[in-house]
């Protein structure tokens, strides 16, 4: 049950329930028994979130985006469009801000203006200057993603070295023994973004832990450097005979170039990786992947911030997604040396 249901029922309007709930402004008293009348007939308890409107705070919360030039991928639109979702089932406010280059100027306004009452941090590198400002500062804040010491921290997180291992295991198993990662931009793994290195680190252990043939290429997110990066594969490595992505935008270029080499998905070449299931589903035949659960982790964002801001100095919460890899139809046993 949330204010929205109480303020249909009581013929109110939601900023209504809200002051009858925090005290922020004055309501009448009969508009203020209508709304308790229902509050009762429902059982409704306030949550951490009234909690922390009763305190006088601004009912907002900061949402640290990339630069709207860097185009986010699918999974990154979920993800917004998830917290703020969750946001207002809560009855909370969402303030977009870039971060990145010339936008963190955009990062320091809402936080050192304390603008918003907690933040939700994307994009996470190993080592992240905006993390040791929101500590500094003593802001409540959830990371997606985490740094290299994320003890202490509240964040959630993709499993990437498990998922593109899973990928390598079950490739392995079908008889690959060459087989490439299409890693994210070498400007990423360079800045030490998180799911990068991890899904290198991964990757790595997984080839070595099977004895087989591994090997990494950065590719920028667009489907002409999808394309671009399996024709630099197949020229440098025509051994290869199975791919592993966690670079979802690339998929429709991944598939023009393995379609311009005549080589038939799976029954000459395989791929798998990591994804939002649009793209999983949208690939022919469709992606073996681990369906990234960007719905679910935008919802455990916004909840573990509510707390955190309630609760200041309450235990740290994180949470690690471990999506299962959905077999679909894009692999096959490895085809015959010739």
């Amino acid at each position: 049950m949330n204010i929205g249901e109480i303020a249909r029922r009581a013929g109110v309007s939601r900023s209504t329930v809200s002051y009858a709930l925090s005290g922020k402004r004055a309501v009448s008293e009969v508009t203020r028994q209508r709304i308790q009348a229902v509050i009762d007939e429902l059982g409704y308890r306030p949550n951490a979130t009234a909690r922390a409107l009763r305190e006088g705070r601004n009912r907002t919360l900061g949402l640290v985006v990339p630069p709207a030039r860097g185009r986010l991928n699918l999974m990154q639109l979920e993800f917004v469009a998830s917290v703020m979702e969750a946001a207002d089932r809560a009855d909370l406010d969402v303030l977009l801000s870039s971060s990145g280059g010339d936008h963190d100027r955009s990062f320091e306004r809402i936080v050192d203006g304390r603008r918003v009452d907690g933040v939700i941090l994307m994009e996470i590198r190993l080592d992240d200057p905006r993390v040791r400002r929101l500590k500094a500062l003593r802001l409540p804040f959830v990371t997606i993603g985490r740094t290299a010491r994320p003890q202490g921290m509240c964040w959630i997180d993709v499993d990437y070295a498990t998922l593109v291992g899973r990928c390598v295991n079950h490739l392995a198993d079908l008889g690959h023994r060459h087989i490439a990662l299409i890693n994210r931009s070498t400007e990423l793994v360079a800045s030490g973004y998180g799911p990068a290195h991890r899904a290198r680190e991964g990757f790595a252990d997984a080839v070595a832990r099977h004895g087989i043939g591994g090997m990494e290429f950065c590719c920028a997110d667009d489907a002409s450097a999808g394309e671009t990066c399996v024709q630099e594969i197949l020229r440098a490595h025509p051994e290869v005979t199975a791919v592993v992505t966690v670079n979802e935008a690339a998929l429709p270029g991944v598939q023009r170039a393995l379609e311009d080499a005549e080589l038939n998905i799976p029954a000459r070449f395989s791929i798998a990786g990591v994804a939002a299931r649009f793209w999983a589903e949208q690939f022919r035949p469709q992606l073996t992947a681990a369906d990234l659960p960007a719905v679910d982790m935008g919802a455990t964002a916004v909840d573990f911030l509510v707390e955190r801001i309630a609760e200041p100095d309450g235990p740290p919460r994180q949470h690690l997604f471990v999506p299962p890899i959905s077999l679909r139809n894009s692999t096959g046993p490895a085809p015959a040396a010739h």
